[in-house]
């Protein structure tokens, strides 16, 4: 990869052995009349399909196993950590297996933060959308048309604020969760960790599937873990209470928030993009 020169603090230039990407086009309308894009939009309907499908069969399977009433003990089942590790680990591998293809986003926050970064265009950004959330209807579909009998019984695997909490702390750990989750996306894509690592073969999509692992840990008994509006979305449009659809504007506007200061904090914070382009400005003045 070619070399440049990075402006730094004091005016200071110093030879770096990686490169960053142009920004992505705001509005890119060649993008429509590309295969590729088409392609990727199949990868994240069907990822988040596959996701939805293992993840809220997870949460069914464990309160099933737990419910006295049905004899279930209290100690059955995956437990909540197994159902974190369920999140994280379905994160993992099909973040593994479509970043070549779409990025992985599979989660419309994390799509957010990529186009508030300028790394996709507003076009992909809404096509992803569109595909994360038809694709959570379609794989929630699935868990209610094989498990019938438990899915209503057990809550659907919808995301809502638990007794005890109010909207502001649900509002917050949403916030922070997602926060974790996207700033982990941008710190494991980094093209300057890549050529400063390039010694060290660390996997991209691992550090994401464990921080989504870790995030559910802490915020399951909360909210029940949102950070992805297409998860929360969809297990609500198959199961349709009020409950969760009363609690639906927290699991958006939270992730939303976190993704967007993710993003503005790598970019701005650690990348000094803000200082990098007025150094430019003044070089050149």
């Amino acid at each position: 990869m070619a070399k440049d020169l990075e402006v730094q603090e004091g005016g200071a230039s110093a030879a770096r052995d990686y490169q960053d990407p142009p920004p992505a086009p705001l509005f890119d309308m060649e993008e429509l009349g590309k295969w590729s894009l088409y392609r990727a939009v199949i990868a994240e309907f069907v990822a988040t399909l596959l996701f939805l499908y293992v993840s809220i069969l997870t949460v069914i399977g464990y309160k099933a196993q737990t419910d006295a009433n049905a004899g279930g003990v209290d100690c059955g089942g995956v437990g909540i950590l197994g159902i974190a590790w369920a999140f994280g680990g379905m994160i993992f591998v099909l973040v593994y297996c479509t970043a070549g293809i779409s990025g992985g986003h599979i989660n419309p926050a994390v799509t957010v933060g990529l186009f508030l970064a300028r790394k996709v265009s507003l076009v992909r950004t809404v096509l992803y959308i569109v595909a994360q959330c038809l694709g959570a209807i379609c794989g929630c579909g699935l868990v209610k048309a094989f498990q019938s009998s438990y899915y209503t019984r057990y809550g659907g695997g919808a995301n809502e604020l638990a007794d005890g909490y109010n909207k502001g702390t649900g509002l917050g750990a949403e916030i922070i969760g997602t926060f974790v989750l996207v700033y982990t996306v941008f710190s494991a894509t980094d093209p300057k960790r890549s050529a400063r690592d390039s010694h060290i073969p660390v996997l991209a999509p691992l550090p994401i599937g464990f921080a989504v692992f870790m995030v559910h840990l802490a915020t399951i008994p909360i909210t029940g873990t949102g950070i992805n509006p297409a998860r929360s979305f969809g297990a609500a449009v198959i199961y349709n209470q009020e409950k969760a659809w009363d609690d639906q504007w927290i699991f958006w506007v939270g992730p939303m928030i976190g993704a967007a200061a993710a993003a503005l904090y790598h970019q701005f914070v650690l990348r000094a993009a803000g200082i990098k382009s007025l150094g430019s400005f003044r070089s050149s003045a």
